[in-house]
């Protein structure tokens, strides 16, 4: 039994002095496990002050800066059906190239001399014009004409009356005479009768005396009647003026009716003409939207309508154009909690789709792959997904973005707010504060000058 055991023990001996007994067994080896727990625990110390940048993390999209650079649908105006395709989906095509040609399916615009008869009615209708303005200028020359003979009628007629005047004058003098005459026979007549009472005188001396007498009356009567005719003639010389004057009224009224009626007639016929104009050059702008041309230049894409012969209707999308040289932009969604730390001007890091990038959001210094953006406009009304867009330009004193980049492609945004302790971001997120107020510091010095 003594020998089994000391053969044992010498065994163990053997075994101790063994590299693998050694590795195994650390019985005799101090332990660094301490020094190993202080030693992290200052890194992590350290660590947990290392200045953080805070920053709002969001998915957006690539746009463009302006929206006349955007893909825009190319609609048709009119109605018609597909012709002649001059490109095809992919082609590149300047400002002004023919896309499309369509054809007429109206049949009030099918007649092939459409613009050429419209034309002619214009033609005539000015031809009226001429006519209406050329009669309404001998309407003029003829009211002239009636006004001159109304002015030598009256001048007439008032010679009449004037020397009517004269004659009722002359009849007066002689009706005068005669009532002189007829008094003095009178006066005579009575002293003839006394004195063929008398017996001074004969009856033969009395009667011729009385014959006398009889003729100054019949005279006196007919002085007095010539005076009266003389006014009569007189009166009626008047009548005759005014006659003429109501005569030739009527016919310069007339004639000025006329004239005014021919300009009513070619203004309606000039309202015409420029019907007929407004619609000859609606005619030919309509055969003009028969060919859709590209607005601006960029790439066909998304065609609409294949066939030849295919109808389309008024305002249908025939093909989409994406524009080129293109300012792009970056627009991005912010939650409501964080849209008060957005500012005009603010700093945004990018990672785009398909290009590899390695980010250290809190140093942002160190990442690798980034690119930098600067906000330019952020919506103050929300969206439907219920976040606020923020529209993010390129940075041009940075790295310029790449070329390669298309409408439409992904990307993820940073923006970079205030730097503080990783300790203090730990117990911020711990807590669900939102990040630290921040001011853009070109915003800052802009507002102090």
């Amino acid at each position: 039994m003594k020998t089994y055991l000391n053969t044992s023990f010498d065994k163990i001996d053997e075994a101790a002095k063994m590299k693998s007994f050694s590795d195994i067994y650390q019985i005799n080896k101090r332990s660094s496990i301490k020094k190993w727990f202080y030693g992290i625990l200052v890194i992590s110390l350290v660590i947990l002050l290392l200045p953080w940048t805070q920053n709002i993390r969001s998915n957006g999209n690539i746009t463009t800066l302006r929206q006349e650079d955007r893909p825009q649908e190319i609609n048709t105006i009119i109605p018609g059906r597909v012709v002649k395709w001059f490109v095809k989906e992919g082609d590149f095509v300047k400002k002004g190239d023919t896309i499309l040609q369509l054809g007429e399916v109206k049949v009030e615009y099918f007649d092939p001399i459409l613009l050429q008869r419209t034309q002619r009615q214009i033609d005539a209708k000015n031809q009226s014009i001429l006519a209406y303005e050329g009669k309404a200028s001998t309407s003029v020359t003829q009211t002239e004409v009636l006004r001159n003979a109304m002015e030598l009628k009256l001048n007439s007629v008032d010679n009449k009356i004037g020397q009517q005047k004269l004659k009722i004058t002359s009849d007066s003098a002689d009706l005068a005479a005669a009532n002189n005459a007829l008094n003095a026979y009178t006066r005579q007549i009575a002293a003839a009768k006394v004195m063929l009472d008398s017996g001074v005188i004969s009856l033969i001396e009395f009667e011729k005396r009385r014959v006398t007498y009889q003729d100054a009356i019949a005279k006196t009567t007919s002085s007095g009647n010539k005076l009266n005719q003389s006014k009569q003639e007189l009166l009626n010389l008047r009548i005759e003026r005014n006659g003429v004057v109501q005569e030739y009224l009527d016919k310069i009224a007339k004639a000025e009716g006329d004239r005014f009626g021919s300009i009513s007639a070619a203004a309606s016929t000039e309202a015409e003409v420029l019907k007929l104009e407004n619609t000859l050059a609606n005619y030919d702008a309509r055969q003009q939207l028969f060919f859709i041309t590209a607005p601006q230049s960029g790439q066909i894409t998304k065609a609409m309508k294949a066939g030849i012969g295919e109808m389309v209707k008024e305002g249908d999308m025939i093909v989409e154009i994406v524009p080129q040289n293109t300012k792009l932009a970056v627009e991005m969604f912010v939650s409501p909690l964080d849209l008060p730390l957005i500012n005009k001007g603010q700093k945004v890091t990018f990672i785009f789709d398909g290009f590899p990038a390695i980010v250290f959001s809190g140093w942002p210094q160190t990442s690798y792959g980034t690119f930098s953006g600067i906000i330019t406009a952020v919506e103050t009304s929300v969206s439907p997904n219920g976040k606020f867009r923020v529209l993010v330009a390129e940075d041009k004193d940075d790295r310029p973005w790449p070329k390669n980049l298309r409408m439409g492609g992904g990307s993820k945004g940073i923006a970079l707010l205030k730097d503080v302790p990783i300790i203090y971001e730990l117990w911020r997120n711990i807590n669900g504060f939102p990040p630290e107020f921040y001011v853009p510091e070109t915003k800052a010095t802009t507002t102090k000058k």
